[in-house]
């Protein structure tokens, strides 16, 4: 037992415990504290005041808390919780808002020390105290704006209400920044059940024994369940059914997250120790961690899979061959880009609740960016119809992409299905770093051609991407890597192939930009190399060569007047571009597009439902995934514009209780295609009066894109596209970044304080990716990265200022112009970074991350011919 001093109240633990956070959450129901990485202490999330000093929970041992004084966010007085959360929301300083409680607890904790010297905290100061957290979503410019402001004793302008084109605060920023509003991992229904999962020992070995009686042997463990538990389909997979839930005894495992055992118990710490006490004999096998290697093995990589092609990507438009050989200047290069680790602040949680007695139906509560598409899998799993399921969203603390396929939530699901009783599982980090996709590393071998003036005559192509043993969306990602290859260019002659590799890597899949990212930071790089060998400028051979209405653009697409905006952002840094390159500071430019939506011949519609209640208020239901991006928000904001109604009586619901799904919440579409079909739900409520009761159903479709396959000689590829211009500026004598002026063509800006932030979100992330971030493997397809720390994450104190320049250039017929932000603000960041290096050094870069050596990928030879 443990006595202390909780929020002024004193308490006592009557378990043992592993740490602080693990007391508070666990026995003392105390959740504003977050966990995010525990035991490492390395994300923030669990911040707590320890005898008035701020601490990380996850790290201070219960033997140290004995009598001292602890305070959590529950603990503060009103009125300062008011300011804190008022500050937050006025300045847009969340997202996901998952590590938001811990930053202000330790902001608390550095204005009453400022206080105390009779000091104002400076933000130089603050940023640097603030290297203690992570937060993956804002890129921390907006929180030390909030910080400044309540250190300056200002009090929080409050923001206007309105809908499109206003900044209104985003939904739940109050809730969210007090810690107030639960994730997953909060919720705790009655006669609640833990599971933890066996992850295999080794990445490619056949299993042939699972042992599971010492597990079962552990007091407190209820089941050990196993492949031969599942009653339904072994395989999910949100493309080709090609992931297993489990491996079976009998079968072969093919990376290290594949799962083989689920361990359901009376709490987590008994269902995590049990779980290491399944016993697994295995036959270990040769591992496929590198694509080149695998593309040329006679064996398969994955088991029960033919072949380690997964998918081969390709379009041509006249001869390259020939337009390289009259070309003035060609440039030839083979550029690799790196594995990423999202490192969403959340770890994957999901709760499932038997509903209406033994196994007739399951509630289940997910994270996931498509809950539709979850419920679909689940009931598959259990060989039940779906409407025996119900998925409700929980708005997560992150995702990027990483939360489209399932973790956990089938496992979950089959523990609450066999036990009868509500089931949680969330993820360690450690296995979350095991189990989820990453971004692919791509190889790419480039050759593009110029005449004497700069502009371009041809682009050959070919890309080889690892995409680890199962399919997610990792075809998708070469396809549009491919598809995205030449840029925001004009190409008269054009040769592209892509191909996805299965291995027994990490399984690779969507990751913010989604290909564009990895293909742009080659594209950029032969431009800049064409304009050394042309005698002009970057900005100058971008302007030449950007892709304007009317013309041909990658695989055929003829581009409609949205392609402005690509010019207009161009144009809104040249300014920044001369005076820098004036005053004689190394500079770099990137330029980059990327598509909205699924496209490439993929019919996408989206669905909503606008409900007027009894008790006068209207509920707004859409089918898009809220994970920190604002869609909640944009949804709150198109029904205040259509129906003119007061937002205080708006709900915004995610859950299958109705058929609105429309997939995963990815491609940037959710702006657009949620406001398009809840624009379409309002406008039918007030042609119909807006009876109480009704379900008004609106609807968004885009049906008439074509796939590169369809043998179209002008295909349209993709409805919409955003645009951005990068330009970063180096400190000359440090080396260090210094600044970046971002101009992103967002189409409108439904909310442009959200869309500043998603901006200044996506370059922080684009840095890292540029410059430290990495998630490399070792040759028996271990990750060499195990904690959040090791990933290279760029730190608030190392984070340059960012000039946010959004650009309104409508993309025809979209609602509101609309185009979609959240993908675009990385694509240009990386080519950019190149560029200004080399304009510090003179060296051309060709791998990622350009500073951090040690996270880049290492292949054999390999040059796409």
């Amino acid at each position: 037992m443990t006595t202390f001093d909780l929020n002024g109240t004193a308490v006592a633990t009557s378990q043992d415990h592993p740490h602080l956070l693990a007391a508070l959450r666990d026995e003392l129901r105390v959740t504003s504290p977050k966990d995010g990485c525990s035991p490492s202490g390395q994300c923030g999330c669990c911040t707590v005041l320890l005898n008035g000093k701020a601490r990380v929970a996850c790290q201070m041992p219960m033997d140290k808390i004995e009598g001292a004084s602890v305070t959590t966010l529950e603990g503060l007085a009103a009125e300062e919780r008011e300011r804190y959360a008022a500050a937050f929301a006025a300045h847009g300083a969340l997202q996901c808002g998952f590590c938001t409680p811990g930053i202000v607890m330790r902001v608390k904790s550095l204005l009453d020390k400022a206080a105390d010297k009779g000091k104002v905290l400076a933000r130089g100061d603050a940023a640097r105290h603030l290297g203690a957290h992570l937060c993956r979503c804002t890129g921390y410019v907006k929180i030390l704006d909030a910080v400044d402001s309540l250190a300056a004793g200002e009090v929080p302008v409050e923001l206007p209400t309105g809908g499109i084109g206003v900044s209104v605060a985003k939904v739940e920023a109050l809730e969210l920044t007090l810690g107030d509003r639960p994730y997953i991992d909060d919720l705790r229904p009655a006669g609640l059940l833990h599971a933890a999962l066996r992850l295999t020992d080794h990445a490619r070995a056949d299993v042939v024994r699972i042992d599971t009686s010492a597990a079962l042997a552990v007091a407190g463990v209820h089941r050990v369940l196993t492949a031969e538990d599942i009653p339904g389909a072994l395989r999910v997979g949100i493309i080709y059914t090609d992931w297993p839930v489990m491996i079976p005894q009998g079968g072969r495992t093919s990376y290290l997250g594949d799962v083989l055992a689920v361990v359901v118990a009376d709490d987590r710490e008994i269902a995590r120790r049990a779980a290491q006490l399944v016993e697994v004999d295995y036959v270990p096998l040769t591992v496929y961690s590198d694509p080149v290697v695998a593309l040329s093995a006679k064996e398969d990589a994955v088991w029960e899979l033919d072949g380690n092609v997964l998918s081969v990507s390709r379009y041509a438009r006249g001869d390259v061959e020939q337009a390289l050989a009259a070309s003035t200047h060609v440039v030839e290069e083979i550029f690799q880009t790196q594995r990423i680790e999202h490192a969403f602040l959340e770890p994957e949680s999901t709760l499932a609740v038997p509903v209406g007695g033994s196994q007739s139906g399951l509630h289940v509560y997910s994270g996931g960016q498509g809950v539709w598409d979850d419920r679909n899998q689940i009931a598959s799993v259990l060989d039940v119809p779906t409407e025996q399921i119900t998925v409700e969203l929980v708005s997560n603390g992150g995702a990027f992409g990483g939360k489209e396929d399932m973790s956990n939530q089938a496992h979950t699901a089959l523990a609450a299905w066999v036990t009868g009783q509500p089931v949680r599982c969330t993820l360690s980090r450690e296995e979350s770093l095991l189990m989820h996709p990453k971004r692919h590393p791509i190889r790419m071998a480039y050759r593009a051609g110029c005449d004497q003036d700069g502009l371009l005559t041809g682009l050959w192509v070919r890309m080889i991407g690892d995409s680890g043993p199962y399919a997610s969306v990792g075809m998708k990602v070469l396809e549009r890597a491919a598809g995205h290859a030449s840029g925001p260019y004009v190409l008269p002659t054009i040769d592209v192939e892509a191909t996805a590799v299965r291995t027994n890597s990490p399984v690779c899949g969507a990751f913010r930009g989604f290909g564009a990212n990895q293909a742009q930071f080659a594209m950029e790089g032969v431009l800049d190399r064409l304009a050394e060998k042309v005698g002009i400028s970057g900005w100058e051979i971008r302007s030449r060569n950007v892709i304007t209405p009317g013309k041909v653009w990658g695989p055929g697409q003829i581009m409609d007047d949205g392609c402005l905006g690509a010019r207009a952002c161009l144009d809104e840094v040249k300014d920044a571009y001369d005076k820098a390159v004036a005053a004689g500071l190394p500079v770099g430019l990137g330029l980059g597009l990327k598509n909205s939506g699924l496209g490439n011949g993929f019919k996408e519609i989206a669905r909503a439902v606008v409900r007027f209640t009894v008790e006068g208020r209207v509920e707004v239901r859409h089918c898009w995934t809220e994970m920190g991006q604002g869609i909640h928000t944009v949804a709150l904001q198109v029904a205040v514009e259509e129906l003119q109604v007061d937002p205080e009586n708006v709900d915004v619901i995610v859950d299958t209780t109705r058929e609105l799904g429309a997939g995963q919440t990815t491609g940037s579409r959710g702006t657009l295609m949620g406001a398009g079909s809840i624009a379409d739900a309002c406008r039918k409520a007030l042609v119909d009066g807006c009876r109480t009761g009704v379900d008004y159903e609106g609807e968004y479709r885009v049906d008439w894109t074509n796939s590169m396959s369809d043998g179209v000689e002008n295909p349209i590829i993709h409805s919409t596209f955003g645009y951005a211009a990068q330009l970063v500026v180096m400190d000359s004598a440090t080396g260090d970044v210094d600044h970046v002026v971002a101009a992103h063509d967002v189409g409108r800006a439904v909310n442009p304080m959200l869309c500043e932030g998603q901006v200044e979100g996506a370059v922080h992330m684009g840095l890292g990716y540029a410059l430290t971030e990495g998630f490399p493997i070792d040759s028996d397809g271990r990750p060499k990265n195990d904690t959040l720390r090791s990933l290279g994450i760029i730190r608030s104190k190392d984070m340059p200022a960012v000039d946010v320049r959004l650009v309104e250039s409508p993309q025809p017929d979209a609602p509101y112009g609309i185009k979609g932000v959240g993908e675009i603000g990385l694509v240009p960041t990386a080519g950019a970074v190149a560029a200004a290096l080399h304009s510090c050094d003179g060296i051309w870069r060709h791998s990622l991350p350009m500073a951090d050596l040690d996270q880049q990928e290492h292949w054999v030879d390999w040059n796409g011919r």
